[in-house]
């Protein structure tokens, strides 16, 4: 009989280890505390400071083709934030961009991204890009304008000369550390240098040494969030992300870290899944210093996307990431942002929502906010709900 030698491993010499995973956290498994103090709600001042510009309220519209417009960025303007314009989108491609919007919202959802996937592929005009940017400064409103990191370098300069107070750099994940076989990519250091003047954002990020690094460039504020969007379906697709609680923890933390060694203060804003007053006061208290909202203002009356909107990555040819959600039109912008409202599942007045919850906290700025105090809570929700759950959502729905 043959017998084979069996081989022993000695594993208490190895210095291997099994990957782990951590804890992390979205807004449904968290809860804000009150404090020991509070202040009349009157007295809050939630300011957001952007370069030399302070907006009234820390609420930015996505820059997606359903949420913004040159119109309602005036609009949003007027109200004490910002919207941002895609120039990557319909605005820029075509002169009557509103009746592609409305082929894209008169399509059946089966047939909607493939629309939206030829409508995109006709070529950007250069001459469009100036011309939105004038007409939203022309009509009195903020013009911050967004587009790829391979168009920045095109469409950085012909929007300067416009006039433009804002440029965003977007992608689903953006680093300042980029492997390519390009000659030279784009140099977020030399868009700052180029821009001068003209505060540059960047998103979007969710990691504590990602961020650091893109501050090190020179820019003014970084974009927080991976995947979170109701259009966007990068989780699915790519298996990406994390939950915006714990994003934003940790990249607030990069930001006043780097705020501590260098004296230079570089706002963080979270951007997607936001959809309630709690959540906007959340992320605020998480850290954030603004929040980017998309699908609360594609559901306002007049928004572009008339009732629908969809996601950055949506067009793509080759492995689209988005869907064309469909949120109705259910409120105006002003009910929105500032109420009054009946409603009670906290989707409309958001800043009197976030007003309220600082001054429970007794917190009269954002920078008091952030040092309020956050626990893990996910019953938050659901403790002592049975009567509504069973009112507003029978037999599982």
């Amino acid at each position: 009989m043959v017998t084979s030698e069996r081989t022993h491993i000695d594993l208490s010499t190895t210095t291997l280890r099994p990957k782990t995973l951590e804890h992390a956290y979205g807004f449904d498994d968290v809860a804000i505390v009150p404090g020991a103090v509070t202040t009349n709600p009157e007295m809050v001042t939630p300011e957001f400071t952007l370069g030399e510009h302070t907006f009234a309220i820390p609420v930015i519209a996505s820059a997606m083709d359903g949420v913004v417009d040159p119109a309602f960025a005036v609009r949003l303007s007027k109200h004490g934030g910002m919207g941002v314009l895609n120039l990557d989108g319909v605005w820029t491609r075509y002169e009557d961009a509103d009746a592609i919007l409305q082929e894209i919202a008169a399509a059946d959802l089966e047939t909607s991204t493939k629309i939206i996937q030829r409508v995109y592929q006709e070529p950007v005009k250069e001459h469009l890009v100036g011309q939105r940017v004038e007409e939203i400064k022309r009509a009195g409103g903020v013009a911050a304008v967004s587009c790829t990191p391979q168009n920045t370098k095109k469409f950085a300069p012909v929007t300067k000369d416009a006039g433009v107070d804002f440029f965003v750099v977007a992608s689903t994940v953006t680093t300042a550390r980029h492997v390519s076989r390009s000659l030279k990519g784009l140099r977020l250091d030399e868009l700052v240098a180029n821009m001068k003047g003209v505060p540059i954002i960047v998103g979007n990020t969710v990691d504590f040494t990602a961020t650091i690094e893109l501050m090190e460039t020179g820019i003014h504020a970084v974009l927080i969030g991976v995947g979170p969007g109701a259009a966007c379906t990068s989780r699915e697709v790519l298996g990406i992300g994390m939950p915006q609680v714990s994003a934003t923890i940790e990249t607030a933390y990069a930001r006043d870290v780097y705020f501590e060694k260098t004296g230079r203060y570089v706002p963080i804003i979270t951007d997607g899944g936001i959809r309630t007053g709690g959540d906007v006061s959340k992320s605020i208290c998480a850290g954030a210093d603004a929040v980017m909202i998309g699908s609360p203002f594609a559901g306002t009356v007049g928004a572009p996307g008339r009732g629908f909107h969809w996601g950055m990555a949506t067009p793509n040819q080759e492995l689209p990431r988005g869907v064309r959600v469909q949120v109705g039109q259910v409120h105006t912008l002003e009910t929105l942002l500032f109420g009054p409202t009946s409603k009670t599942d906290g989707t409309e007045n958001l800043v009197g929502a976030l007003r309220t919850s600082m001054a429970t906290c007794g917190a009269q700025t954002i920078q008091d906010f952030h040092q309020s105090r956050m626990i893990i809570a996910p019953s938050i929700k659901t403790e002592g709900k049975i009567y509504q759950i069973a009112q507003t959502r029978p037999a599982g729905i």
